[in-house]
């Protein structure tokens, strides 16, 4: 046999000189692999008895109310993001819903309340009753997120309860459009694989700090799954919690997150790193009328700096409904200013 690849023996030596107990040999490759295991499964035991199982009742249309009457179910996850009994899942898990029934990881069963749902990211904040504090998550900062980082998603696929993939984050900043045709923002890209029922439980770090909510896959493509990130959850938790609903300025237009080069930041005088290249403009939109194209980058809003789709998502909120805003634009060799006027998002 020949000897040992020398980068292994490079590995070992590292998980020898790192802190904490090293049960098995740091020279075996199983001791390489351990440490990835024991990061997964420490990660995993900070959620898993946040995460729940979410069923819910749709009435048919047409049919009359009654539990047993016209129903048609669904299922899918979601978690506890309070010891008060508060739960972040996807909007279409429960969107329509005329029962939601929750059960804990220790067998719990409760019915659950809709606080709130917003199809514009794709959640929904649900709430159940209980004497005592539950467990819940620790929510983490998807704005710190690099591209390669461990994600592990946990959920219910296909109705098994605590199932959990890992893989890396694949990008981000990301902009899917739904089932229902909206355009969901500031996504997740990763390769933890998910299944029909998985959709709204957490994708977490490997500290165990949720990252993301689970929402999609495409059909037919290879380990592509996405997650709404985690600041925009909470900030359409904290406009739930105010308003009952999200409400949204609109200006049409679908992109993805896009480095700026040193050169570019230099030129234009530009203080961010960043901002968000228009890959789509809705026909007639306010986008539209006010001169934006396909292939612009968007760097500021009323001389706010928006660096990616989760900035000019917070800048485009409901103090702008229906004002002109000033768009900074880069075009090719050209900075443009465009004034827009924003019209509120359809609920």
């Amino acid at each position: 046999m020949g000897s040992r690849p020398r980068f292994i023996d490079d590995l070992s030596r590292a998980a020898s000189d790192a802190p904490g107990p090293h049960p098995l040999n740091p020279l075996s490759d199983d001791a390489l692999l351990d440490a990835y295991s024991r990061t997964v499964i420490g990660a995993l035991e900070r959620v898993q008895q946040a995460v729940a199982f979410i069923s819910v009742e749709r009435r048919l249309p047409g049919e009359p109310s009654g539990r047993d009457r016209g129903a048609r179910g669904g299922t899918g996850s979601g978690f506890l993001f309070t010891p008060d009994g508060y739960l972040l899942t996807n909007s279409h898990v429960v969107h329509g819903a005329t029962h939601i029934r929750v059960t804990l990881a220790d067998g719990a069963k409760f019915d659950a309340d809709l606080v709130g749902d917003d199809p514009g990211s794709d959640l929904a904040v649900l709430r159940i009753g209980s004497p005592e504090p539950l467990p819940h998550v620790e929510l983490g900062e998807s704005s710190k997120l690099r591209v390669g980082q461990i994600a592990i998603a946990v959920g219910n696929p296909l109705g098994l309860a605590q199932t959990v993939t890992t893989g890396v984050v694949s990008a981000l900043g990301r902009s899917l459009r739904s089932n229902s045709g909206r355009m969901i923002y500031d996504v997740i890209q990763t390769d933890a694989a998910l299944n029909p029922g998985n959709s709204g439980g957490p994708l977490i770090n490997s500290a165990g700090q949720v990252i993301g909510v689970n929402t999609a896959i495409i059909p037919g493509a290879q380990a592509i799954c996405f997650a709404t990130a985690i600041d925009t959850a909470k900030w359409v938790i904290m406009q739930i919690f105010a308003h009952g609903r999200v409400r949204r300025a609109y200006i049409g237009v679908a992109g993805t997150t896009r480095p700026l080069s040193r050169r570019v930041q230099r030129y234009f005088g530009l203080s961010s790193e960043s901002g968000v290249h228009v890959m789509e403009i809705v026909k007639g939109s306010p986008a539209a009328l006010g001169g934006l194209r396909t292939d612009d980058t968007i760097v500021a809003i009323d001389a706010q700096a928006v660096h990616d789709v989760d900035s000019l998502q917070r800048t485009l909120d409901a103090s702008r409904i229906d004002k002109p805003v000033n768009v900074t634009v880069l075009r090719g060799a050209q900075r443009l200013e465009l004034t827009l006027t924003p019209v509120e998002q359809a609920g």
